[in-house]
């Protein structure tokens, strides 16, 4: 033993590591908050619990030279038409430069790869919960993969995802939707499956808050298309497609359930398509005379932005914005 005038030398090191900090002894602090007080600490504070309250970010992908899928056979890039894509771009900007004039924030996805044709359509490729993402795996083939820029994009933002799905679960964000603060409903159909709903019912029980699955009729695309909600007391629904336990649902939480004058056609398809950016306003597609009057009688406010040009690729302003934040309960 090193001595200094008879006593031992305070520096020397014991071989022993029992009782040092990283082993829980002296100087060890016990992380004591739960996950969902993290939110707005060590977490970005991003959530949603409604669909209604007032909406204050989003993510976007702004489209380019991917767009030229659709000149050759659309429907090989699950699109309706060819598309002008200088002019699909311009109202994109648009659509942007009014999220911004409203105060909401716009993050965009930015891919370093190549982007899939379809990339612009965020709301597909994951949905917020009240505490984190649930990242999406889209149904078609040739959207495999888009997920993984979206999965990026919130992690540099500081959005926990909790659940990425696996086995042969498909699932896309427009398939779920928020009734009240504890409960999603979900629509099983074409892309997202059984598998799906199983794993993210599992996600959902774990923090609280329950989940209702519907069947979604044959020949249809999201449960996006069947219902919107505009206010805490006010669903818009498309008759004769929306599942009867959807509007029983709804009504048993106190909404009134509203069909505006829907046909089978790409007006009644963009009217839908609309995203809500507050109790009783809405972004919509410009130009729909049947369909905007009727939401004002609903004393609704409707923001327009052209999109006639982006909603040849079948989606509109509801499919382009992957709603990342509101205000919560």
């Amino acid at each position: 033993m090193n001595k200094v005038a008879g006593k031992p030398n305070s520096n020397a090191k014991s071989s022993s590591t029992f009782g040092a900090s990283a082993y829980g002894g002296a100087g060890w602090v016990q992380r004591e908050k739960a996950h969902g007080d993290e939110l707005g600490g060590i977490w970005a504070s991003h959530k949603i619990d409604s669909e209604w309250r007032p909406l204050q970010a989003v993510i976007v992908h702004q489209p380019g030279d991917e767009l030229a899928a659709s000149l050759g056979d659309p429907d090989s890039v699950l699109m309706l038409e060819p598309l002008d894509i200088a002019r699909a771009r311009e109202q994109h900007v648009a659509m942007v430069e009014a999220y911004e004039k409203l105060g909401v924030a716009v993050h965009h996805v930015m891919p370093t790869g190549a982007p899939a044709p379809n990339q612009m359509f965020c709301a597909d490729l994951f949905v917020m919960t009240p505490q984190g993402a649930i990242l999406a795996r889209p149904a078609g083939q040739v959207r495999a993969g888009e997920e993984r820029w979206v999965a990026r994009r919130l992690a540099d933002l500081g959005v926990p995802i909790l659940k990425t799905l696996t086995g042969e679960a498909t699932f896309e964000g427009a398939d779920l939707m928020w009734l009240d603060e504890k409960t999603a409903m979900i629509g099983r159909g074409h892309r997202t499956n059984q598998d799906a709903i199983e794993q993210i019912t599992t996600v959902l029980a774990e923090i609280g808050c329950e989940m209702l699955a519907v069947d979604m009729p044959y020949g249809t695309m999201h449960f996006m298309g069947m219902l919107r909600i505009a206010d805490r007391d006010l669903a818009i629904c498309w008759p004769r497609r929306t599942p009867v336990a959807t509007v029983k649902a709804l009504e048993a939480r106190g909404y009134e359930v509203v069909c505006p004058p829907y046909e089978d056609d790409a007006e009644s398809y963009r009217a839908m398509n609309f995203v809500t950016l507050g109790p009783r306003k809405i972004m919509m597609a410009a130009g729909l005379a049947r369909f905007q009057p009727f939401f004002e009688q609903h004393g609704i406010h409707c923001v327009t932005v052209a999109t006639d040009e982006l909603s040849k690729a079948a989606g509109n302003i509801g499919c382009l914005t992957g709603v990342l934040g509101r205000v919560t309960k």
